[in-house]
């Protein structure tokens, strides 16, 4: 298992590499997307985790992050360097399946910190004990990291099967996204608007199933009967 960095600039892959493998992790390097795509279909040396280069040469980090999410390994995480002030670009990087993303010029020990994260949240909820939970035609089964509904799968994003697991575990209570950050993201800091775009995709991939309400003026609930506000809005 490694960690691939992707990133047409040598010296920001050193960096990185070096503060990965401070933490013992083995890391491969690649510099454009052909690469990239190349390393992640080699099961030789199985990518656990890809921190892409939303500028890197074609195909970018967000067409290579779609193609992950479309491709054989779906669940491997993926963490986004961006252009500092390039909200777009971090906008479409979520709405592509990214996990999490870093803003250039960025810390390295902070990028190392975000990896660790992404890697204990996603290994806490393969290795949670509880097999099933359901609500009305869905059903997510932890464990295996699959969603349905009416026993079809829905093709969900890591982070967007963990807000779902969260939500679905947490029936009926309203949680900011300052709370929804920390307890999903496992973030202090952040963006805030990367909870709404998750909100929102997870409300369009579950359709008239969902029951995502938002609480005005507090966050969001699943099943929350007194929300007056039909639920249906960011």
């Amino acid at each position: 298992m490694c960690i691939l960095i992707a990133d047409d600039d040598p010296v920001v892959r050193d960096v990185v590499r070096r503060y990965l493998e401070r933490d013992g992790r083995t890391v491969r390097e690649t510099a454009d997307g052909a690469t990239t795509l190349a390393a992640l279909a080699n099961g030789d040396d199985e990518v656990e985790l890809a921190i892409l280069d939303v500028m890197m040469p074609a195909p970018d980090g967000i067409e290579v992050c779609r193609a992950i999410r479309s491709g054989p390994r779906p669940g491997t995480p993926v963490i986004l360097l961006t252009a500092l002030g390039e909200e777009d670009d971090r906008v479409l990087g979520l709405e592509a399946g990214a996990d999490d993303y870093v803003t250039k010029p960025f810390s390295p020990r902070e990028l190392a910190l975000r990896v660790a994260s992404v890697l204990r949240r996603a290994q806490a909820v393969r290795d949670n004990s509880r097999p099933v939970l359901r609500d009305g035609a869905i059903e997510v089964r932890p464990a295996s990291r699959l969603a349905l509904i009416d026993g079809t799968p829905v093709e969900l994003t890591p982070r967007e099967l963990d807000l779902l697991v969260f939500l679905l575990r947490h029936p009926q209570e309203v949680f900011s996204r300052e709370e929804l950050l920390a307890q999903v993201w496992g973030w202090d800091f952040g963006d805030l608007s990367t909870v709404t775009v998750h909100i929102k995709r997870l409300r369009a991939k579950l359709g008239d199933r969902h029951r995502i309400d938002t609480i005005w003026g507090h966050g969001y609930a699943w099943g929350r009967a007194d929300t007056g506000s039909g639920g249906t809005d960011a």
